[in-house]
């Protein structure tokens, strides 16, 4: 009897950890379903929920950061792009990062992003984002956006300024500026 006690409470134990377990990696596999990655022989798409791309705007490093978000459908966003490929190619060396993140539609992955990311040899990083809660995720973003396109972050660790409007090379740079000194 004694040891049939024994016997039922390590069973019971060992169901209790599986069950600890299984919780973690459930968690763990929800973190990984905020990045998708489209892969094809031309190059890979990540695509990213809010989950996902949150550390992606918000890092804590000594560089600064060029968040742009536009969509191949939006004329100001391409207008202005090579503004911001400009400012990734001059001030690389300077520890300024540019990341493009494309809202587009996911049916026009393939047809239009993909296309149009290789058409115009974009070398800054480009991911696509996907999330339907955009109550959750453009307040987050910044509480006074409108979802308007296009849109840009610029940041180093606590200083932070968000632009809904499109840029003139001039005024990219200038307000680039502002967070070299």
């Amino acid at each position: 009897m004694k040891y049939s006690v024994i016997i039922i409470l390590l069973i019971f134990m060992s169901c209790k950890n599986e069950t600890a377990k299984q919780e973690v990696a459930d968690a763990n596999n929800e973190k990984e379903q905020s990045v998708t990655q489209i892969t094809n022989s031309d190059f890979d798409l990540k695509v990213y929920d809010y989950d996902g791309l949150e550390p992606l705007i918000n890092k804590k490093d000594e560089k600064v950061h060029v968040v742009n978000f536009w969509a191949t459908w939006c004329a100001p966003c391409v207008k202005e792009l090579p503004y911001f490929e400009r400012i990734n190619k001059d001030y690389k060396d300077r520890d300024v990062e540019v990341l493009l993140v494309s809202l587009d539609f996911p049916r026009n992955y393939d047809t239009k992003l993909k296309p149009f990311i290789k058409k115009h040899d974009l070398k800054s990083k480009v991911v696509a984002f996907d999330d339907t809660d955009q109550n959750r995720w453009i307040p987050a973003i910044n509480e006074n956006w409108t979802g308007a396109l296009p849109a840009t972050i610029i940041y180093k660790g606590d200083k932070r300024q968000f632009y809904e409007k499109s840029f003139t090379q001039e005024e990219l740079e200038n307000e680039l500026k502002q967070f070299l000194k």
